[in-house]
C-alpha cells in the first residue's frame, strides 16, 4: 500500500517527486525517502526518515538532491518497524542501485537467507531490500539493468511494483509490477512512473498502465515494456481526463469534507451520463455486457471490502428486490477460502474504489477459475481488477484522497442501483413504467443530496457535543442497515472511537445491554416500511437512558417526542435513501474527528489502496 513515483529527463527531478509523494501519501504515511542520481557526480544520494512527507520537504530543504533522474517513496509499513533503517529507496551492498518498493515479496526470508551466505549485508528489517540485493546478484559484468532486474523479479513470490535506477546505467529507470499497480506517464523529454495516476497529473495526461509480469524501461526520450520472457509488448497511452484541481483540496480544510460535498455534482453527472434522456435506456457504454450471460445468471454474488462491501449489501437488498434474483455477498478475503460453489451460471460483482485491492483481485481469479462471470465496479482506469474481469463499470467520482472513503461510497451506490434497474428490465422483472418511475425517484436524489448540504452546522454542533463519548451504536433495519455499518465504519476510521453498526432488530439480542448515559445511539429512521419497528427501538434505547442522535424524516413530529438530537434530512424514495443517509453519517464523523483533534485525511495505521493481504 505504498507510493512510489520516478522520473528521469530533462527537469530537477526533486520538486517533481516530492509534488507526486503529496498525492500519494494517502497510499501510506509511515515514513518517506527520496533517492537521486547526482548531477555531473554518477553516484546515488538518499534522504529518508520516519513520518510524513512534509518531513521529508523539511529535509531536502536544508539538504537538497540536485539530479534529473530520481525516485521517491512514501512507506505503509509491513515488514520492520517505521523508522530511518527501513524507510525507502533501499540500496545494494556497493550503493550502485537504488530501489523503492509496493507490495509483499513472500518468499523473503528464504531469498534473504540465500543472498546473505552469499555476502550479502542487509540494513533494515524489510522484505523490499532482498530484491535490490538480488538484482545486484545478477548486475554483473555486461549484464544491463533491466536484464539483471528481470532475472530477479523471475525469482519473486508476492506482489510488487518496484522502480530502479543505477549510478552504472545514468540514462535508465526500470519499473516492474506483479500484483501491484503502476502507471507510466509519458512526456516531451522526460517519463514519469508511480502507483497512482494522480502522482503525475500534473505533468502528464497520457498514460500507459504496466500490466502484471511486465517491466518498463523508461530514458528521457523512450517508454519499452517487455514481457517476463523479454519480448517487446506495443501499448499506446490512454488519455487521462480527470483535472489535477481534482485532486487538489481547492480551499477545504480536508480532502474528506471537499469530498463530502462533491456528492451532488457527481451523483448527477453518473445520471445524465448513464441514462439516454430520450428513451430513458441506462446504458455502461464501456462495460461490454454480455445480456446473453445475464439473462440465464441464477444467483449473483458480491466480493468486497470495506465501505465498498457496505455499498454491495446494500445492492443486495435493491437487486432481489428488483431482480427477483438470490444474492450473495462476501467479504472478498473470505469468499476464496469457503470453496465458494459459484459456476458458469453465477455472476460475481466485484466493487474496488481502486481496482487494486488485493484481496478482492485474488477473488476475482477464484471465481473465474470455477466459470463465473465477473462484473467488476471500480473508479479507476485500466486497474488490475478493470483487466481481470469481464466487464467494467466505472465509477467516474475523479479522485478520492482521503483515506475514508465517501464520494466513492456513494457512486458505488449509484451505478449499482443503476444496473440493478438495467437487469430487472433485461430479465422483465420489471416493466418499463416501473423502471421511469423509479429513474424519476432516483434523478431528484441530487437535489436532495445538495439540500442536506445546504446547512452543515446543525450537525457540526451535534458532533461537537458528542466528541467526547467513548463509543457509538449505529443501528438501522432494511436497506439502511448497511447504511449504520457504514456510518460506524466512517466514525472509528477517522475518530479512533470504537463503534459497532447493528442491524436494528438484533439490538435485544445482545447490543441492548451495552446502552447506558456514556454511549451515544444512532439510529436511523427515515420515513420506511420499517419506520415503526425502528420508532420501537429508539423508545427501548430511550428507556436506558442512551444517548439518542436520530436520522429521521423532515416535519416528522413523533421523533420529536422521543429524541432531542434529530438530524433531519428531506423526504426521498425509501430504496434510495441510503444515497441521503450517507451525507449526514460522513459530516458527523468528520466534525467528531475535528473536535478530537484527529488527522482526518490520513488516520492512522490506514491506506486508502490495500494492495496486500
Amino acid at each position: 500500500m505504498c507510493g512510489i513515483v520516478g522520473y528521469i529527463g530533462k527537469r530537477q527531478a526533486q520538486d517533481i517527486l516530492l509534488n507526486g509523494l503529496k498525492r500519494l501519501e494517502y497510499r501510506g504515511y509511515d515514513s518517506a525517502g527520496m533517492c537521486m542520481l547526482l548531477d555531473k557526480k554518477n553516484v546515488l544520494s538518499v534522504r529518508k526518515l520516519p513520518g510524513k512527507v512534509k518531513e521529508l520537504e523539511k529535509l531536502l530543504h536544508t539538504r537538497p538532491l540536485p539530479g534529473k533522474s530520481g525516485l521517491s517513496h512514501c512507506r505503509w509499513a509491513t515488514h520492520g518497524a517505521p523508522n530511518q533503517i527501513n524507510a525507502h529507496p533501499h540500496l545494494d551492498c556497493k550503493e550502485e542501485i537504488a530501489l523503492v518498493h509496493n507490495g509483499i515479496i513472500e518468499n523473503y526470508a528464504q531469498l534473504k537467507e540465500m543472498l546473505i551466505k552469499e555476502g550479502h549485508k542487509f540494513k533494515s528489517g524489510t522484505d523490499t531490500e532482498v530484491i535490490v540485493h538480488l538484482i545486484e546478484k545478477f548486475y554483473k559484468n555486461s549484464v544491463s539493468l533491466e536484464d539483471a532486474t528481470r532475472k530477479a523479479v523471475n525469482q519473486l513470490e508476492g506482489s510488487f511494483a518496484i522502480g530502479v535506477i543505477s549510478s552504472r546505467e545514468p540514462g535508465k529507470m526500470v519499473g516492474a509490477r506483479n500484483g501491484s499497480p503502476l502507471v507510466i506517464g509519458v512526456g516531451k523529454g522526460e517519463n514519469f512512473l508511480a502507483s497512482d495516476i494522480s502522482a503525475l497529473l500534473e505533468y502528464s495526461k497520457d498514460m500507459i498502465f504496466i500490466e502484471d509480469k511486465e517491466m518498463v524501461l523508461l530514458t528521457e526520450d523512450t517508454v519499452t515494456i517487455t514481457n517476463s520472457n523479454g519480448e517487446t509488448v506495443i501499448r499506446q497511452p490512454s488519455v487521462i481526463e480527470w483535472d489535477v484541481s481534482q485532486a487538489q483540496k481547492a480551499g477545504w480544510p480536508h480532502f474528506m469534507l471537499k469530498e463530502i460535498n462533491e456528492q451532488p455534482k457527481i451523483l448527477d453527472a453518473i445520471l445524465n451520463h448513464r441514462i439516454r434522456k430520450d428513451t430513458e435506456e441506462i446504458f455502461f457504454e464501456e462495460s461490454k455486457l454480455k445480456e446473453n450471460v445475464l439473462s440465464n445468471i441464477n444467483e449473483i454474488s458480491i466480493i468486497a471490502c470495506g465501505t465498498a462491501y457496505h455499498a454491495g449489501l446494500c445492492s443486495k437488498y435493491v437487486l432481489e428486490h428488483l431482480c427477483k434474483i438470490s444474492v450473495t455477498i462476501d467479504v472478498s478475503s473470505e469468499f476464496r477460502y469457503r470453496d465458494p460453489l459459484v459456476d458458469n451460471r453465477t455472476l460475481i460483482i466485484a466493487i474496488s474504489q481502486s481496482g487494486e485491492t488485493a484481496d478482492t483481485l485474488a477473488a476475482v481469479a477464484e471465481a473465474k477459475k470455477k466459470g463465473a462471470y465477473v462484473v467488476s465496479i471500480c473508479n479507476i482506469l485500466e486497474s488490475s481488477l478493470a483487466r481481470a474481469s469481464d466487464s467494467v463499470i466505472y465509477t467516474h467520482a475523479g479522485p478520492e484522497i482521503s483515506v475514508a472513503s465517501t464520494k466513492a461510497y456513494t457512486a458505488q451506490l449509484a451505478i449499482l442501483y443503476l444496473f440493478a434497474l438495467y437487469l430487472g428490465k433485461l430479465r422483465k422483472t420489471l416493466t418499463g413504467e416501473e423502471v421511469s418511475t423509479l429513474l424519476k425517484n432516483f434523478q431528484a436524489c441530487p437535489a436532495i443530496q445538495e439540500n442536506v448540504l445546504k446547512d452543515q452546522s446543525k450537525v457540526k454542533l451535534l458532533a461537537r457535543r458528542h466528541s467526547h463519548f467513548g463509543s457509538f451504536l449505529f443501528l438501522g433495519r432494511n436497506i439502511n442497515y448497511p447504511s449504520a455499518l457504514e456510518g460506524a465504519l466512517k466514525l472509528k476510521e477517522i475518530s479512533y472511537i470504537p463503534a459497532e453498526g447493528y442491524a436494528a432488530g438484533e439490538m435485544k439480542h445482545g447490543p441492548i445491554s451495552l446502552v447506558d448515559e456514556y454511549r451515544a445511539v444512532v439510529c436511523i429512521a427515515p420515513h420506511s416500511k420499517v419506520y415503526e419497528k425502528m420508532i420501537s427501538n429508539i423508545q427501548e434505547i430511550r428507556s436506558r437512558q442512551g444517548k439518542l442522535i436520530v436520522i429521521a424524516t423532515a416535519g416528522d413530529s413523533k421523533i420529536k417526542d422521543l429524541a432531542r438530537e434529530i438530524i433531519y434530512i428531506p423526504e426521498v424514495d425509501e430504496l434510495f435513501s441510503p444515497l441521503i443517509v450517507a451525507l449526514p453519517l460522513q459530516l458527523l464523523a468528520y466534525h467528531i474527528a475535528v473536535k478530537r483533534g484527529c488527522d482526518v485525511d490520513q488516520p492512522r495505521n490506514l491506506a486508502k489502496s490495500v494492495t496486500v493481504e
